[in-house]
Formats: structure tokens, C-alpha cells, sequence
């Protein structure tokens, strides 16, 4: 922020200004990822001494007045020594969390003709105060600044938050939000912007370029070469994955491939996921890398959903636009795997409390991982200690309309011995790299999104089935009774599967692979029926 934008009010300005606008301050609440404006107004009513907040502030906003004032009076200012009484506007919008230590004291500050109003009014304030006026972090400053720039007051004013968010001040937009680490610090800027201006964070470093080399160069996956290319189908169409196979096989590691697979985010993608690790108040992944979040099978639906009081995001809106790993996926409860069922096709999901309603992102691809069986060895008659009922009981764990909004259902069988003990190399992926981006500009090219957020009707054009092709999935679907979701699934799978040899139309090859994915057994575990 640089002086050319503040300057001293004159006496003209000092008094057109109402009593209201000269003692007051403006702030951002979180609300899910949205940051609704807050005006702090602040009256000195005089008589005994006494610190009345209202506004629907809950406990952490009305403790902040101990600490407003024991920081203006340690940083050498003048606290009111009569009645005062500070209004968090507009009432009926609760107000949590201590982000908005920082615009009372600075509208106290302008109640007692500390700091000129009218350089405090070109900026909006965030963060909670230390006893003794240095700045803390708090959540959801990016939000802040992105809420502003819908607002349309980006132009005009500027968002001061604490230093130990900075780091958001260089993914927001340039110049909007401005990083101070003490109370000192603010009220010298706004004392005399000319002077003394807060420091302007430098641009984010290029994306990602020490994590995806390490992934380039990971081992090689030995064997499993029907799981790769079901691997490379998901990475190019956005597929989800169900990966199903006995422990040791390499499921674990061929999920976390996926994300070596997928390309670096455009802008708004990149600046969506660093706005949701903002509002969580977590470290999120390098800018513009895809982001990987693998919850342990314990998470409570709450936590895998979203939900609190007020709402925040969960591990499906912290995997938007990257992956969410689902490892021994019947071992999550039937809440959680139930509570999935809606963000894998609206790509968002909806928390409603009583005085709150919160909708987060959640356009994510799914990579799931189980055992055939408890044991884990169904596949293999001779060596499972299962019955038959208890393979049963373990299977229906996952439900059949979860299990139907999974595109790929893929087989891991065991490792021959030959294959388990060769020698590990350096697996250099640029090249299946290469492929995805391909497979993927060429969607977008063609239909502006991925093949897997295909809605019907726009699946039905660009779907481009060959009259074969259409015979082929027509008669399977009535020999499998695959639902309509299951149908279009396959025509999206396919048509990913011809992205991937760049050709236009799907014929019936693609839709033979395509169906060879829907088709397992789970009777006796992890086989392909016969098409």
C-alpha cells in the first residue's frame, strides 16, 4: 500500500464526517468459504467505566475486550476511561473466532481521535491481538480478500491481516492484502501512510517443481499392468477408482501415483484450493499442485463431510480439485461411505445447522482401496480361513450405490514371485505425464470439462458412439442391469479410452474396456466376469 492512495483528512473532512463514520472500522466474518462484510462501531457513552460488545458475538469475540484493551494500553495509547460500548453490525450474523480484535481496537482508536478516520477507512482489518498488540494468524484471511474483490471494494480499499498469513497475501490478488506483525505497526501506517508503509508480500514462487520431480522419479510398480492402465484412465477422464486386491499387491502405492499423473491446477482452480485451505486454517499443497488427502478409516462423518458449528470443511472439500484415498475402505463407518454418496455427483455438498447454511466444493476423484475379505485372501481359496457369510457381511459393507458411482472397479491380484523379487529402477513418468495432458486439453477442448463431470445430455453428444459401439452397450446393459448412472459411467469411460488414442468416435473396442471395469465378481472376489 503506498501513500499516493492515503492522506490526512482536512478540517472540510474532518467535519463532513457523521459521528458514525468517524468511530468506525471494517472487518470479514467466515462463513463456510464466504467472508461477509462486518462494520465495527464503537461509542464512547461516558459515565463509569465499562466494555459492552453486542452484535450476536460468541464467547472468543466477547473476550477479545481484555484483550483490546490491555493491547492499546501496553502499545503506549489511550484507552477510554468511561463506558464504551463496541457494535459488530449486522446483528443477526453471528460473529466467532478472535479475527476481530484488530478492527475494534482501530475503531476504538478512532472513537478516542487516536488515528484519523479517514486513512482507517480505506482498509479493512483481521487478525486477534496479543496482550501486548502483536498480530496472530488466524483463518480464512484469503477468503477475506476474495470476498472483497466480490464486493467490488477491492479498488478502493486495502485488507490488513497478521503477518503469520502472509503467505496468503501472495497467493490473493496483488496489492489487496497487506501483512503487519503488531498493532504499532497499523497505527503508524494509517498515522502517516506517506511514511510508513506495511511491508508488500512478494508473488508466490512457481509451482511445484522439487515434489513433482520426486514423484517423476519414484520407483517403478512392478507387474499390475491391467491396475496402470486403469490408473492412466482415471488420470486422464477424472475418473474414481475402486482398487481391489489382497494386502501387498501395490494398491496403496499405485493411489498415490495418481497424483505424479495429474497436471499442475489452472489459476482458479489453484486459487479455490488455497481459498479452502484458508477458511480450515491448514497447510495446504504448493500452489498449483493438485492436492492428495488420505483420512484414516477412524474419521468421523463430520470430519470426512464437513460439519461443526459453525460448518467448516472436511477431507472431501480439502481433496477439491486433487484426490481423496479411501485406504481399507470397508472399515469406514456406513455414515461416512453414505455421506459420499451426493458430493460424487454434485461436486459439492451442503451443511445446514440451525442459524447457518454452508456449501462447500467438492470436486474431487475418489481412489478407494479394500481386501476381498477379512482375511484378505478370497482370491485364493487355499490360504482364506473366511466363510462365505463372512465374506458376504465384509463386501456389503460398501453398498451397492456407492459402489455404483465408482467408474473403475479394477482387480490387484498377487504378485508372481519373479515379478516381486526384480530388481527396483527409477521410473521416469513424463511420458504417461505426457499423455494425460493430451488426453485431458482434448476434453477441454472439445466440451470445456473433463469427461467424468460429463452431465447426460452434453454426454450424449459428445459421446460420438459408433452404431456397434451403441449395440455393444445397450446389450450389456441389459445383461448386467446396469442402472442408467452405470451406463453413462461406461459411456464416460469410454469416451476417456478413445481420448486417450485420439480419435473422435467410441467405438466398440472402447466400450468393451470400458465395460470390463463394471463387470467384477464380487462373489468370489476380485475377478472380471466375462462380457
Amino acid at each position: 500500500m503506498t501513500g499516493t492512495r492515503d492522506s490526512a483528512p482536512g478540517p472540510d473532512q474532518a467535519a463532513a464526517a457523521t459521528p458514525g463514520e468517524r468511530n468506525r472500522a471494517f472487518s470479514r466474518a467466515l462463513v463456510g468459504l464466504s467472508a461477509p462484510a462486518v462494520t465495527i462501531e464503537t461509542h464512547l457513552a461516558g459515565g463509569l467505566p465499562g466494555f459492552t460488545l453486542v452484535g450476536l458475538p460468541e464467547t472468543a469475540v466477547r473476550e477479545s475486550r481484555d484483550r483490546v484493551k490491555s493491547a492499546i494500553q501496553n502499545c503506549g495509547m489511550d484507552f477510554p476511561a468511561g463506558r464504551v460500548v463496541v457494535n459488530l453490525a449486522p446483528a443477526d450474523l453471528a460473529k466467532e473466532g478472535a479475527r476481530f480484535d484488530l478492527a475494534i481496537a482501530i475503531s476504538i482508536l478512532c472513537a478516542t481521535g487516536q488515528i484519523p478516520h479517514a486513512t482507517a477507512g480505506n482498509c479493512e482489518y483481521l487478525g486477534e491481538l496479543g496482550l501486548f498488540g502483536e498480530l496472530r494468524g488466524i483463518r480464512g484471511c484469503l477468503c477475506a480478500g476474495l470476498g472483497m474483490q466480490r464486493d467490488g471494494v477491492a479498488a478502493t480499499r486495502r485488507l490488513i491481516i497478521p503477518g503469520a498469513n502472509a503467505e496468503e497475501a501472495r497467493l490473493g490478488p496483488p496489492g489487496l492484502m497487506l501483512p503487519a506483525r503488531h498493532l504499532e505497526d497499523v497505527v503508524a501506517h494509517l498515522r502517516a501512510p506517506q511514511r510508513v508503509a506495511l511491508a508488500m508480500p512478494e508473488p508466490p514462487a512457481p509451482a511445484d517443481s522439487s515434489g513433482m520431480q520426486a514423484a517423476l522419479t519414484a520407483p517403478v510398480i512392478h507387474g499390475q499392468e491391467a491396475a496402470k492402465r486403469a490408473l492412466l484412465i482415471a488420470a486422464a477422464g477424472g475418473h474414481h477408482l475402486l482398487l481391489v486386491g489382497p494386502p501387498g499387491t501395490g494398491k496403496t502405492l499405485l493411489a498415490r501415483r495418481l497424483q505424479a499423473l495429474l497436471p499442475p491446477l489452472d489459476e482458479q482452480s489453484a486459487m479455490e484450493v488455497a481459498a479452502v485451505y484458508s477458511a480450515a486454517g491448514v497447510s495446504g499443497p504448493p500452489h498449483g499442485r493438485a492436492p492428495f488427502r488420505e483420512p484414516h478409516h477412524s474419521a468421523s462423518a463430520p470430519a470426512v463431510a464437513g460439519g461443526g458449528n459453525p460448518p467448516g470443511p472436511g477431507e472431501i472439500t480439502l481433496a477439491h480439485c486433487g484426490v481423496l484415498f479411501l485406504d481399507e475402505l470397508p472399515h469406514f463407518k456406513p455414515s461416512v461411505l453414505d455421506a459420499l454418496r451426493e458430493p460424487l455427483e454434485s461436486r459439492r455438498i451442503s451443511i445446514a445447522r440451525s442459524r447457518v447454511r454452508s456449501v462447500f466444493p467438492a470436486r474431487f476423484q475418489l481412489v478407494a482401496a479394500m481386501n476381498p475379505c477379512p482375511a484378505g485372501q478370497v482370491c485364493s481359496r487355499s490360504s482364506c480361513r473366511c466363510a462365505p457369510e463372512q465374506v458376504r457381511r465384509y463386501q456389503s459393507r460398501v453398498s451397492g450405490p456407492l459402489l455404483d458411482r465408482i467408474d473403475l472397479h479394477v482387480a490387484v491380484p498377487p504378485l508372481a514371485g519373479d515379478v516381486a523379487l526384480a530388481q527396483a529402477g527409477e521410473s521416469d513418468l513424463r511420458e504417461v505425464v505426457s499423455v494425460v495432458a493430451a488426453a485431458r486439453r482434448r476434453q477441454l477442448a472439445r466440451q470445456g470439462t473433463l469427461n467424468a463431470d460429463l452431465d447426460g445430455t452434453s454426454l450424449v453428444q459428445q459421446g460420438l458412439l459408433a452404431p456397434e459401439a451403441r449395440h455393444l452397450l445397450a446389450r450389456a446393459a441389459d445383461r448386467f442391469t446396469l442402472s442408467a448412472r452405470g451406463v453413462h459411467r461406461v459411456l464416460r469411460t469410454a469416451r476417456t479410452v478413445a481420448d486417450l488414442e485420439q480419435v473422435d468416435s467410441v467405438a466398440s473396442a472402447h466400450v468393451a474396456e470400458a465395460l470390463g471395469y463394471r463387470s467384477m465378481d464380487w462373489s468370489s472376489g476380485p475377478g472380471l466376469a466375462s462380457a
